[in-house]
């Protein structure tokens, strides 16, 4: 950090955190956005009198309720429920819901914040906003999952609409779930409309929804590699998660000639040092309870009770569990490892610590706002598909995101002047900042 963006974020951070004390994911996410956009906005007066990133920093609404709803036994059970409708400076709000035991309110805040950036990115009118409850939906029966999402979104549909506020699913919540509370909203609303993205293709879903994200990684990831002059043929990855998200990037990369050796679980991780075969992701992404942890022999894979998927040979890193899964030591294991590039599937997956020690070792790192937004670009096409009443093939939703993920690359690399490394390569994460915080500062000065 520059001495004067040092002086700059000091009392920025002074006056965020008062207003938002407690709220630690929140407080890093707006950290690390501030730490390189202040100098920008000083440097624009129009940015400076309307106090563009100060504002941003709040959000429109925050929507906190009660979801009550009966378990098998008939017990009633009771969890509570997000909703932070961050900006609709860009389009109608727009962002996933995820049912996590443990969510906060401050985790959905920065969740919402990041996503008015990976909005902006993607050049669609969408706004951002993020939501969710600290539901577990693991070891529910599906019964109980169904009365889970009809109270949540009974509390919700007040709050959403095609052209106010467009939620999609997220970690816990996937298609089955999404088509649920898509019923309860039409019910309720009395009529049909595509309020929520991440529909099954019957309801109006978009083809390759849920290769969406996973798909876009790569596309970006391979924008960033050709960049350099290198592709991804043989390289090795190292991919932590066994979600969408994991899953479908390990599909694409394999297809595209990469080596896919890693994947993990909470207790542990799967390594293959040949990269996996497409039978051994597809043993991996289907076995279930304790069989996951004994892979045939034959498949070349082995798992690593409590093992970390950073400290394997690898080119590339792609995290995409959860936020901070990556510390300062899994980051210098990645370095040793021989690391070169790093690509986030997850939302913020590295520590402010990790993210420094890998600048310092050279590695080439795309932020989730840039890399992961493939998700929310297929979301946004499903939306264009909705208001049309049309239905896009699989292979147009798949051209449509490829020219998107390179879309985004090329605006980062416009930024290259101001967000360039110390050896002249692009400092990706700079360069997300402050490409997508220019977007809603003109946004807001066009406002007025």
């Amino acid at each position: 950090m520059t001495d004067r963006a040092d002086a700059l974020l000091s009392p920025f951070m002074e006056r965020v955190t008062a207003r938002h004390d407690g709220e630690a994911e929140f407080l890093q996410a707006v950290t690390e956005i501030a730490r390189d956009v202040l100098t920008v906005e000083k440097a624009h007066s129009a940015y400076t009198r309307a106090r563009v990133l100060e504002r941003l920093t709040e959000a429109d609404r925050v929507i906190s309720f009660a979801i009550t709803w009966e378990d098998d036994s008939g017990d009633v059970q009771i969890n509570r429920g997000w909703r932070v409708q961050h900006s609709n400076l860009l389009g109608p709000y727009k962002g996933g819901l995820r049912w996590v035991p443990g969510l906060s309110a401050s985790v959905v805040k920065f969740l919402a914040f990041e996503q008015a950036f990976k909005n902006a990115l993607t050049g669609l009118p969408l706004g951002a906003a993020k939501g969710g409850a600290d539901f577990d939906p693991s070891g529910q029966s599906e019964a109980e999952i169904k009365r889970f999402a009809t109270a949540f979104m009974t509390q919700l549909a007040p709050h959403i609409g095609p052209e106010t506020d467009v939620p999609a699913g997220d970690i816990g919540v996937g298609g089955q779930e999404i088509g649920v509370m898509a019923q309860v909203w039409m019910q309720q609303a009395r009529r049909w409309g595509g309020v929520l993205t991440g529909k099954p293709v019957a309801l109006g879903g978009s083809a390759l929804r849920r290769e969406a994200t996973g798909y876009g990684l790569v596309y970006f990831t391979a924008a960033m590699l050709d960049a350099t002059g290198e592709g991804l043929e043989d390289k090795r990855i190292a991919l932590s998660g066994r979600g969408n998200v994991s899953r479908y990037a390990a599909r694409k990369a394999m297809e595209q000639g990469a080596c896919v050796i890693t994947m993990s679980g909470r207790d542990g991780t799967w390594y293959a040092a040949d990269g996996f075969s497409a039978d051994a992701l597809d043993w991996l992404l289907t076995a279930e309870g304790d069989a996951a942890f004994a892979p045939p022999k034959h498949l070349g894979l082995r798992f690593e009770e409590g093992g970390r998927p950073w400290d394997k040979p690898c080119d590339i890193a792609m995290p995409c569990a959860t936020q901070n899964e990556i510390g300062l030591k899994d980051a210098e294991a990645l370095t040793e490892a021989g690391c070169r590039y790093l690509a986030e599937g997850a939302n913020m997956p590295l520590t402010q610590d990790a993210v420094a020690h890998l600048a310092s070792a050279g590695v080439l790192q795309a932020p989730g706002k840039a890399a992961n937004a493939g998700g929310v670009a297929v979301s946004g096409f499903e939306m264009q598909q909705n208001a049309a009443f049309a239905r896009w093939s699989a292979t147009q939703v798949d051209t449509c995101l490829r020219d998107t993920m390179c879309a985004i690359h090329e605006r980062l690399i416009r930024e290259r002047q101001s967000c360039c490394t110390q050896t002249g390569a692009v400092d990706y994460r700079r360069a997300a900042n402050v490409a997508g915080y220019r977007r809603l500062a003109e946004a807001m000065i066009a406002a007025g």
